[in-house]
């Protein structure tokens, strides 16, 4: 029979071990739930899988099933997907692309100097046929998984600089609506023009309301700049029908200047971006109407192609500066010279082209890429390196930036050479181009001031950067957010306890100090 001291130091051991486990339970509590591992932060996945999304009810209850792709991307007889591109000399001229199915036999292209009525369209007053002229359109195939299709081409030549025109485009039954345009003007003078990093996913549901804020921000927009990955899979008409549809009738008013990303590209390009983009064939053999360049109003714009042949681009792009007439010149590619995200680095493409951008006898003022699914930005950069001190007045340097537009978001790291960085936002940005200033303003989704610097050409062709005095809202967190309810459990709530548990406590204890009291009067 066990002695009164041995039975109370049994129950004072167990109280104990109790307490112990209650104790553990607590702290189990308090730490975060593990949540599903994320997808990496520094990866281009392939095309994601489609949400899963909640079914629609119908009145009698039953589901509306998703609208068949097909039919919603199937070409017919009138034109879509009108875009405006160039071909040759702003000034002077001016592309258009659009698509139709293949029962169109004869697509032209109509178009006018723009005037206050409606004179341009047979049957409406004032129509004069003479003023009326009519292009006979480039034709070309092409068949995707869901469909088959007829693009179709036109480039007006002859026109005069600083002009309205209006245009439309159809087979001379079916038309489109009229559009317009203005062609640039000759001789440098001020505008503006919209920079986009990658669209790429979440295009027409999100993507649509960048690309239309900021054409609200700058509905006199001269181009876009498009630098790479405007989709996910370059060979999916679905999503090609999703950027077209995004900024809808934009594109058949401005300009696009695209570039291709490696979304784009699996070995060679995507053969819709030829089919559907009229550009410069100024561009190293092989590299038409990926790496080109034209001249705006004082601005020289060059387009190169990341994916593949630097340094053949190296040496076509060296010539391209050598011989420059413009004050500004502006380059986008998509692979970014310097990385603001962990774990990735373009150094084939920082070693072919840097070193020719430090050595151009006049100063590359910007590059802009895309890619890395974050914002970031530097000062003034020459032979890797920010200039600061007396190299500010002494040497010209390029500010290079890496924006995002669309919905997949990276995480930006700490870099040396960034000066703005962000994560978790779409952007947009606004430049504009007057006399011998260079204005930039990056913008978010919602239209808030995100970063903004200005340029300012010195006599000797460098430039001084301003940056913009102004409250910067804080960099936003990037990588994939936590549901809410997770999110709740991530962070614990250590204010409150479960009542039964604080009984529990409260009664081991208890038992812990009648043991300890048993145990000494059994002495």
């Amino acid at each position: 029979m066990r002695s009164p001291r041995t039975t109370a130091a049994a129950v004072a051991a167990a109280a104990v071990v109790a307490l112990f486990g209650l104790v553990f339970a607590f702290r189990a509590a308090d730490a975060p739930r593990k949540l599903p591992p994320a997808p990496p932060a520094a990866r281009d996945d392939p095309t994601p899988p489609r949400p899963t999304l909640p079914p629609s009810s119908t009145a009698a209850g039953a589901s509306t099933p998703r609208y068949d792709e097909k039919v919603q991307y199937k070409p017919t007889p009138l034109p879509d997907r009108v875009i405006l591109t160039w071909k040759g000399d702003p000034a002077r001229s001016q592309a258009v692309t659009w698509r139709t199915d293949t029962t169109v036999k004869a697509a032209i292209a109509q178009v006018a100097v723009a005037g206050g009525g409606p004179g341009f369209e047979p049957g409406w007053r004032g129509y004069d046929a003479k003023k009326v002229s009519k292009i006979a359109a480039r034709t070309e195939r092409l068949k995707s998984a869901i469909n088959e299709a007829l693009y179709h081409s036109v480039n007006f030549e002859g026109l005069t600089p600083k002009t309205r025109y209006v245009y439309r485009v159809g087979d001379g039954s079916n038309w489109s609506e009229w559009f317009q345009f203005e062609t640039a003007s000759d001789k440098p003078d001020d505008f503006g023009f919209i920079y986009f990093g990658d669209a790429q996913n979440g295009i027409r549901s999100l993507w649509s309301r960048v690309a239309r804020g900021a054409y609200s921000d700058m509905p006199k927009a001269k181009f876009i700049v498009h630098a790479g990955d405007l989709v996910d899979s370059g060979g999916s008409d679905t999503q090609w029908g999703e950027w077209h549809a995004a900024a809808g009738w934009i594109n058949g008013m401005v300009p696009s200047v695209p570039t291709p990303g490696n979304h784009e590209y699996g070995g060679k390009v995507t053969p819709h971006w030829r089919a559907q983009f009229t550009l410069p064939e100024n561009g190293p053999p092989g590299q038409e109407e990926y790496c080109y360049y034209f001249d705006y109003q004082g601005v020289r714009v060059i387009s190169l192609h990341s994916n593949e042949k630097l340094t053949e681009q190296a040496k076509w792009v060296e010539a391209v500066l050598a011989d420059n007439p413009c004050r500004w010149t502006v380059v986008t590619f998509h692979h970014p010279i310097y990385s603001p995200v962990a774990g990735r680095d373009n150094k084939a493409v920082r070693e072919a082209w840097r070193a020719v951008f430090d050595r151009a006898p006049k100063t590359v003022d910007l590059v802009l890429q895309g890619h890395d699914h974050t914002y970031a930005r530097s000062s003034l950069m020459r032979e890797d390196n920010t200039l600061s001190g007396t190299q500010l007045q002494t040497e010209r340097g390029t500010v290079y930036v890496v924006s995002v537009s669309g919905a997949k978001l990276y995480s930006a790291a700490d870099r040396t050479w960034m000066v703005r960085k962000g994560s978790g936002l779409q952007l947009y940005q606004l430049i504009r181009v007057s006399g011998d200033r260079l204005s930039y303003e990056s913008k978010g989704a919602s239209g808030d001031l995100y970063d903004a610097f200005e340029l300012s050409k010195r006599d000797d062709g460098g430039n001084d950067l301003i940056e913009r005095e102004m409250s910067l809202p804080p960099e936003s967190e990037g990588g994939p957010e936590p549901p809410p309810a997770a999110a709740a459990v991530a962070g614990g709530d250590r204010g409150v306890r479960d009542p039964c548990a604080v009984i529990a406590a409260a009664a081991i204890l208890a038992l812990v100090a009648l043991a300890v009291g048993w145990a000494v009067r059994g002495r």
